[in-house]
C-alpha cells in the first residue's frame, strides 16, 4: 500500500554532488534531488505531496505559518526531510525558516471534521556534497569490529536532533574502544544515505512507516 509522502527540503543549497540530470554549466540545487524523488515515486505506489520553494518565514506570524503547513502536510503519512551542507541558514533563526516548521507539523496530530491525522514518520535522506561525501553528516568510523557511523547531529536544527536518540530503551553494545554503540531504530528520526535511500526506497519508507507505528517507545520533541 502506498503513503502520501511530504518532502522538506533547502531548494537553493548548490553545495551538493552534481546530478547527471542537471543542464550543463548550471550547479546541482537539493530541488534536483527532489525532481529525482519525484520521478522515482512516480513509478512506485506513493503519493507526493506539494512542497514549498524555499521561501522566508521572517515575516509570517506563527498563525500564519501553521496555515500554510498544515494543509499540506494534514494528509500525509511520511515525511521525508533531505540534509545538506548548506541547509541552515545562519543569518535567521531556526523559527523563521521552513525546515524546522515542517518537520514540526509532521510531528504533531491534527483534528479536523472530527478525522485526526497521526503523526508522521520522518526520514532524513543525507544528500551527498558537492564532493560527493556523507562524511559532514554521517561519517563511517572503525569503532566496533563491524565498523560504525558518527551522526554529527549538532549541524541540524534542533527539532531534528532533539528526534534523534530519542528511543526509551535503547540497544547498545560496547566496544572494546570504549566506545557505545547503538543498535536497531534509536532515533524516531532516522537518517540514511541519498545512494542507499534511492536505490531502495520503498524500503526505507516502510522502515519509517514502522518506526511510526511504535512512536510510543520515543520520547518525541515537536517544538522548533
Amino acid at each position: 500500500m502506498g503513503h502520501k509522502i511530504f518532502i522538506s527540503y533547502k531548494y537553493g543549497d548548490i553545495s551538493v554532488k552534481r546530478l547527471a540530470r542537471t543542464p550543463l554549466y548550471t550547479a546541482t540545487k537539493v530541488r534536483d534531488y527532489v525532481d529525482e524523488l519525484q520521478d522515482k515515486l512516480a513509478e512506485e505506489d506513493h503519493i507526493n505531496k506539494g512542497e514549498l520553494d524555499g521561501e522566508d518565514l521572517s515575516d509570517f506570524k506563527d498563525s500564519t505559518i501553521a496555515s500554510k503547513l498544515r494543509d499540506k502536510i494534514y494528509d500525509s503519512s511520511i515525511t521525508i526531510v533531505f540534509i545538506s551542507p548548506q541547509m541552515k541558514n545562519s543569518t535567521l533563526s531556526e523559527d523563521e525558516q521552513w525546515i524546522p516548521w515542517e518537520i514540526s507539523y509532521s510531528l504533531r496530530e491534527a483534528t479536523r471534521n472530527d478525522r485526526t491525522s497521526r503523526m508522521n514518520g520522518v526520514l532524513a535522506v543525507v544528500l551527498p556534497d558537492i564532493n560527493g561525501s556523507y562524511d559532514y553528516m554521517l561519517e563511517k568510523k572503525n569503532c566496533c569490529k563491524e565498523g560504525c557511523t558518527l551522526w554529527h547531529t549538532n549541524k541540524l536544527f534542533k527539532v531534528l536532533r532533539g528526534n534523534m536518540f530519542n528511543q526509551n530503551n535503547k540497544i547498545s553494545q560496547n566496544c572494546l574502544k570504549g566506545d557505545n554503540v547503538y543498535k536497531g531504530y534509536a532515533s524516531y528520526i532516522h537518517m540514511i544515505e541519498w545512494n542507499r535511500f534511492i536505490s531502495n526506497i520503498d524500503f526505507w519508507i516502510q522502515v519509517t512507516d514502522g518506526i511510526r507505528e511504535k512512536a510510543y517507545n520515543y520520547d518525541i520533541h515537536i517544538n522548533v
